[in-house]
Order: structure tokens, then C-alpha cells, then sequence
């Protein structure tokens, strides 16, 4: 209640309805370390409706977390403070993941759960359980309204997460108010038919009713659980309790002084008695836990020493030593059979090349495995009785599926890749986001990229979906033209930690492009001469994916006419921005203003490039349905077209 009203903003309401299920788990069932945020075998604790935030920083705070000390609390949600908003992500911290978005940190979690299972079955032996926690979710109304709820849960229930248990704070209100007129589902029937066990009707402000509920929950090793809590929003504040009007703004002080007479609370604001604080204190309790764990695995070290060396180097999130060596031979024999196939094939290629020198590697699609080539000759489904393979059964659920594994990224152990077709990826807008934001390694295989998918028509034709993509911070996107740029760009992909990476397939072959080995080498530059027209060319005609072999085809009839024509491929725009101004000015020279960008998608990011001189060809349209070549000629993708826009920009 104080840090709400110092900050004249903020959510109190489900702060206060959850303070009593909060303390029945964080003082009694979780297993954590305020010491060390990242023992690899604590307990994850998600706050899916993450505007409860105060809660989780008031939990951090008296469990003694050094990150969160009170001074923190009374700077809630203010610049250069720790205590946003909605809980943060923020690497080798307490808050396990960016929560917000409704939903988001639920489906979060169903990952998380998912990365413990199938790490328990690669690393636990006889006598030896390395791996064995719980993820814990907190979940209001409205994380079971929103769609990706359903995408996650129901395939959680699938793949018999037992380990994870959610904490439903329902009490029957959302901003709008009582959600009797929007909200009737049937909720406990609902994850029942989903295979979970469902506690029903626990009385959220009974500490040994919660209690009672969490060991039964804990008992069940086979499903998750839903432990639906009623609660009261705003508990203790006797005039606005159970009312909307405690979800999003202060109490008030006349509400607060109310409130503390209610609840016999008798401190100052953001002081605590010395007895309360010493009963929260997790800090000794906590090392105790991971001191015994750590004992455990010197036990394991000493009967499996390999498996705990690899263990502790995927926990860590690094690459195996031999990985560069492996990479740098694998994309030499790309690069060397030089063959001819749609880049969806070539991730197939590269994936087969990389996935052996890397056990943490997992994916999935999104009921495309066979369009979207995601499963390598290594592969193994994982199922809800065996959870010892590396492939992921996702089902129809883009949305769920990207979330998901942003939970296993930031499980750890595990890098996760995931497929679907580029048009749905606007099904997956959020969780791209949030991966974006929180800056954790998720890799994106898009396939069927353009126009070039053919008869689906428009509404499976992603015309604006690669700029979209681009758009977003810290999103790296990659649009190869070729196997060996398609490989270059998966090692980018596997090598970048710190972000994810959306890899932009066509379903069409595509020709081998012959480069030298300085060009080979400046693909994972992002943008490169792949053809030059001379110290100083007439014109540079930059392209992408399937257009790059159009480019080049138009800058060798330019060429028969005495048009010193350059060919640039730009499979990584944000790549190539990243490089130094050098390097930039070597591949696109400022004296050269004859520019002509050719991508079969929206024009709008490419004048940045061709300048006020320049032109796009380019589709500021939606497709057609149609054979793909017949669409290319119909748009203008064709050498002719290309030709005749670079001629009148000469002109």
C-alpha cells in the first residue's frame, strides 16, 4: 500500500489479496537462495499477473534479497530503480522473467517446467536427482482470459508438467469490474479437461487451507496443478475491498490509515519490526539448501564427471569449446557443395550440420514439421511419459509456442528454436517482444517468406512481416539468399545470447551463389559485395533472400550494356548496421547515389539505403493467388523490371 501511494501509481489489489497465499509459499515450499539468484536447481517463482509487482518486490525485500533493499521499495516505479512497473527480467537477478502482458509469464512458466523435465530425464541417475524443482505461478483473471493461456496450459496438461503449480488468485475481479458479464468459463473443468489437477475453492486468506492445497498439489507428480484460491481484491482495506477500484490506482492515505487499523498493523511506512523480518529472513535457509544440493553434485561429479561437466556448461549458457572449430568445418562443406534448394531446406542443412556439437539444442514447430524443416536427423520428440529427446510436438499454437520457449531460454540448459510460416508470426507478436525485451536467445525459423509460397494467396503471403520484424528492438533478422548464408545466419543465431533471432525462409529453391572467401567470410557482416562493378560502380543494386539472384541477374545484362553494376546482399540489415562506418562505406559507397533496393515486401525500410536518389522494388500491396513465378513477374520482380528502374535511376 505505502509504495503504491509514494508513487501515485500502481496496482494494490492483488498485492493485498495474494499476501496470504504469498507467505504460506514463500516462508514453507520455496526453494530458493537470496544469496545466489542463480542456483541452478532452485525453484522458479513467476508472477504472471505481473501487475501485482509490489508483491513480488515486497517478497525479494523481506526474504532478503540484496537487490531489493527497502530503499528500492520506496523508489516504486521510478527511473533507474529496480522496482518497475511489471517485474523485469534482468540477468543473474531474482525476477525470473518480464511479466505484463497477461498470460505471458503463465506460458513463461510452462516452459521453464518443461526445460526442468527434460533436463531431469538427460542428466538425473540412480541416486543422483541434480535436477528437481518447481515452477510456481501466480495468475489472476485475466492471464485465463487472454487466448495463449489455453495454447500453454493444454499442452502442458500433454506433456505431464507435474513440477508446475499455479496459484489462481480468483477473485472475481478485473478492471472493468465483477467479471460475471465477460468471464463465466467454468475454470477448474476447463484444466481438468486439459489433464491438470484442479484444487478447487481454497480459501485464499486461510494459510492451512493454502497449505493443505500446496502439499496435495506437490503429491501429484504426473499432472500440474491449479490450485484456484478465492480471494478478496484489496484485502484489508475496509471501504474499498472487493471493488475495482483497489486493481490499478492508490488507496489513498484516509483508505491506508483504515486499512492498517484493520489488519492491527501498527509500523511507520516501509518499516518492519525486527521479529517479522527475522522470521522472513531466507537467507541462512537458503544456503543450507544449496549447500546440501551442492554436496549432492560433487556425489554425481564424482560417479559422472562428463555429465557434470556438461551440466554446469549448459547451465552456464556457454558454447562447448570445440564449437567454433565444428561450425567453421561444418559451413566449409556447405560452402563447398554449393548446392541449389530453398533456404527452408538449407536451415534443414545447417541444422543437421550444427545440432550434433550441441545437446541443449531443442525446437519444435507449429504443426509445419514438415514445411518448416525443423527437425534434424538428431531429433527426438519428447512426450509426457519420456521426456528424453529434443523435439517438441507444439501443435497449432504459434503464440503459446514462442512464450514457451522464452520459458526455456530462461530455464537455462536449453536453446530453444521454433517454427512456424513468416504470416503467422504476427500470431507470436507478443512473445517476440518480450524475448526482444528481455534480450534471451530464442531462434525463429520463418518459412515461406514472400509471394513465393504461391496459390495460398494473400492471406498466407507476408508482404510486411520481414519490416515488421525489423522494427522491433533488438530483434535480429536474417533473409538468406543461399545454403551458405543460411548457414552463416543459424551460427549467428546459436552464437547470439543476448536476443533472438528470426531466420526469413523461402519455400522456393533458390541458386548457389559463387563467392570468394573474403565475400564468404563478410556474410556474417550482414551486408556484403557479392558482385562488384569496379572501384566506383554506376549503380548498387541491394537485395535480399530470392532477390539477390534477380539482382545479380539484372546486373549482368547492366553489365553487357556497359553499366558498372554492384550487387550488394544484405541478409541482416541490423547486422550490417551494427558494423563500423569503414566497412559500411566499403560496401555502399556515399559517392554512389544510383541505388535500386529489390525485396519481394514492403518498400518502406529500404530509402534509408537507396536515398533520395533511389529507388525500392518492391510490394506496398497485399499478393495475389497465383503460381509464385507468375506473381514475381506480375510485381515486378523480373531481370527486365529490375533493369529498367535501374536505368531510370541513372537517367
Amino acid at each position: 500500500m505505502d509504495a503504491v501511494q509514494a508513487a501515485n501509481s500502481g496496482h494494490p489489489g492483488a498485492p493485498m489479496g495474494m499476501a496470504d497465499i504469498a507467505e504460506v509459499l514463500w516462508n514453507d515450499h520455496l526453494r530458493h537462495n537470496p544469496g545466489n539468484p542463480e542456483w541452478a536447481d532452485r525453484d522458479r517463482f513467476v508472477l504472471s499477473n505481473g501487475h501485482g509487482s509490489m508483491l513480488l518486490y515486497s517478497l525479494l525485500n523481506l526474504t532478503g534479497y540484496a537487490d531489493f533493499p527497502i530503499d528500492q521499495l520506496k523508489n516504486f516505479r521510478q527511473f533507474g530503480y529496480r522496482t518497475a512497473g511489471h517485474p523485469e527480467f534482468e540477468r543473474g537477478g531474482p525476477v525470473e522473467t518480464t511479466t505484463g502482458p497477461l498470460g505471458q509469464g503463465l506460458s513463461n512458466a510452462v516452459g521453464m517446467a518443461m526445460a526442468e523435465k527434460m533436463l531431469a530425464a538427460q542428466f538425473n541417475r540412480p541416486g543422483h536427482d541434480i535436477v528437481d524443482h518447481k515452477t510456481w505461478v501466480f495468475l489472476g483473471d485475466g492471464c485465463l482470459m487472454e487466448g495463449i493461456s489455453h495454447e500453454a496450459c493444454s499442452l502442458a496438461g500433454t506433456l505431464k508438467l507435474g513440477k508446475l503449480i499455479c496459484l489462481y488468485d480468483d477473485n472475481n475481479i478485473s478492471i472493468d469490474g465483477e467479471v460475471d458479464a465477460w468471464f463465466t468459463d467454468d475454470t477448474a473443468k476447463r484444466f481438468e479437461s486439459y489433464g491438470w489437477q484442479v484444487i478447487d475453492n481454497v480459501d485464499g486468506h486461510d494459510s492451512a487451507a493454502v497449505a493443505a492445497a500446496i502439499e496435495q498439489a506437490m503429491a501429484d507428480a504426473e499432472r500440474p496443478t491449479m490450485i484456484c484460491c478465492k480471494t478478496i481484491i484489496g484485502f484489508g482495506a475496509p471501504n474499498k475491498q472487493g471493488t475495482a477500484s483497489t486493481h490499478g490506482a492508490p488507496l489513498g492515505d484516509e483508505e491506508i490509515a483504515a486499512a492498517r487499523k484493520e489488519l492491527g498493523w501498527a509500523a511507520a511506512p516501509f518499516e518492519i519490526p525486527a521479529d517479522i523480518l527475522e522470521t522472513w529472513d531466507a537467507r541462512e535457509r537458503g544456503a543450507a539448501d544449496e549447500t546440501a544440493w551442492n554436496s549432492a553434485f560433487a556425489a554425481y561429479n564424482a560417479e559422472h564427471p562428463e555429465l557434470a561437466a556438461e551440466f554446469a556448461r549448459r547451465m552456464a549458457g556457454n558454447l562447448p569449446d570445440d564449437w567454433s572449430a565444428h561450425a567453421d568445418k561444418a559451413i566449409a562443406g556447405i560452402h563447398a557443395a554449393g548446392q541449389d534448394m530453398a533456404t527452408r531446406k538449407a536451415s534443414l542443412v545447417a541444422l543437421n550440420a550444427f545440432a550434433p556439437a550441441l545437446p541443449e539444442l531443442a525446437g519444435g514447430s507449429a504443426d509445419l514439421t514438415g514445411s518448416n524443416l525443423t527437425k534434424h536427423g538428431g531429433s527426438t520428440p519428447i512426450s509426457g511419459d519420456d521426456a528424453h529427446g529434443n523435439y517438441v510436438w507444439f501443435g497449432v499454437r504459434e503464440f503459446g509456442m514462442t512464450a514457451i520457449c522464452n520459458g526455456l531460454s530462461l530455464h537455462g540448459g536449453v536453446m530453444p528454436y521454433s517454427g512456424t510460416f513468416l504470416t503467422f508470426s504476427d500470431y507470436s507478436r507478443n512473445a517476440l517482444r518480450m524475448a526482444a525485451l528481455m534480450k534471451v536467445q530464442n531462434i525463429l525459423v520463418y518459412t515461406h517468406d514472400s509471394i513465393g509460397l504461391g496459390e495460398d494467396g494473400p492471406t498466407h503471403q507476408p508482404v510486411e512481416h520481414v519490416a515488421s520484424l525489423r522494427l522491433m528492438p533488438n530483434m535480429s533478422v536474417w533473409r538468406p539468399c543461399d545454403t551458405l548464408e543460411t548457414a552463416v545466419a543459424w551460427r549467428h543465431a546459436i552464437e547470439r545470447r543476448d536476443g533472438p533471432t528470426s531466420l526469413v525462409l523461402t519455400r522456393q529453391g533458390l541458386p548457389h551463389q559463387q563467392r570468394t572467401t573474403g565475400q564468404a567470410a563478410n556474410i556474417a557482416r550482414g551486408g556484403y559485395v557479392l558482385r562488384d562493378g569496379g572501384p566506383v560502380p554506376d549503380i548498387v543494386l541491394i537485395a535480399t533472400g530470392s532477390e539477390v539472384a534477380l539482382a545479380i541477374a539484372a546486373a549482368e545484362v547492366l553489365g553487357a550494356e556497359g553499366v558498372q553494376a554492384r550487387v550488394v546482399s544484405m541478409p541482416s540489415t541490423d547486422v550490417f548496421d551494427a558494423q563500423d562506418d569503414g566497412y559500411r562505406e566499403s560496401v555502399l559507397p556515399a559517392s554512389v547515389t544510383s541505388r535500386v533496393a529489390i525485396e519481394a515486401g514492403v518498400t518502406e525500410g529500404w530509402w534509408r539505403y537507396v536515398g533520395p536518389r533511389g529507388r525500392v522494388v518492391g510490394l506496398d500491396r497485399f499478393g495475389e493467388s497465383a503460381p509464385a513465378d507468375i506473381l514475381f513477374e506480375h510485381f515486378g520482380f523480373s531481370t527486365d523490371n529490375v533493369v529498367s528502374v535501374a536505368k531510370d535511376v541513372l537517367d
